[in-house]
């Protein structure tokens, strides 16, 4: 009797192998039918962080306006921006950061989620800085900050130089440390220059009149 109550413990196991299996936690997504996105638990608790594993995601698609987009490391799920209704995905979250949009309007309705222990954010680049160079429309040249302020002296770095060449007679000419930049001698008119400036010495002249029309700064 024993061997035939084991038996049929085994019988079950194999016609029921999931019995024992946990089920994976779940997670609702939903977008609209107004300008809203949300990720929450089951408890309907926004959801920020989540541990690394694989999870079932209910998503309800509540507008023909919008749609859930999901993505991040491993992960590239969304729905249809014309389309309405309810999709379950299973995701396998890993180590990482993972963002939710409505992709026609991804600058106000979105979201992020942290899993695990993702890699630290790069640090942002530095910060653009800009200058302004001028040449004419009579014999003078200049290299100023943005308020018209003169400049001692400028810090290594990214700039966005707009060069204004008000004169057929000159030209704005900057040489420096990995830099030649120059407009030409007969054009007129505005540009824009995106250049890195390093430590030395920077001059900016007029190639007609260089000794005359001529300036310097420091770059230190």
């Amino acid at each position: 009797m024993r061997s035939l109550a084991l038996l049929a413990l085994a019988s079950v196991a194999v016609l029921l192998p999931g019995a024992a299996r946990a089920e994976n936690p779940r997670l609702v997504a939903t977008v609209g039918p107004g300008f809203t996105i949300t990720l929450t638990d089951a408890t309907g608790a926004a959801v920020t962080r989540l541990e690394p594993g694989k999870y079932d995601i209910t998503v309800r698609d509540l507008s023909d306006e919008h749609n859930f987009h999901l993505f991040g490391p491993g992960v590239n799920e969304t729905t249809s921006v014309a389309g309405t209704g309810t999709v379950t995905w299973t995701v396998t979250f890993r180590d990482g950061r993972y963002t939710f949009v409505c992709d026609p309007h991804p600058s106000h309705m979105r979201g992020e989620l942290v899993v695990g222990t993702p890699a630290p954010a790069p640090a942002p680049a530095p910060a653009v800085k800009r200058l302004t160079g001028t040449v004419g429309p009579r014999a003078t040249i200049t290299l100023r900050s943005p308020t018209g302020a003169k400049l001692a002296s400028l810090t290594p770095g990214r700039y966005r130089i707009t060069v204004r060449d008000r004169t057929r007679l000159h030209n704005f000419h900057l040489v420096g440390p990995g830099v030649n930049r120059k407009t030409a001698v007969a054009g007129m008119g505005t540009v824009v220059w995106q250049v890195t400036l390093r430590r030395g010495m920077l001059a900016f002249y007029s190639d007609r009149a260089p000794k005359k029309l001529r300036g310097t700064v420091r770059v230190r």
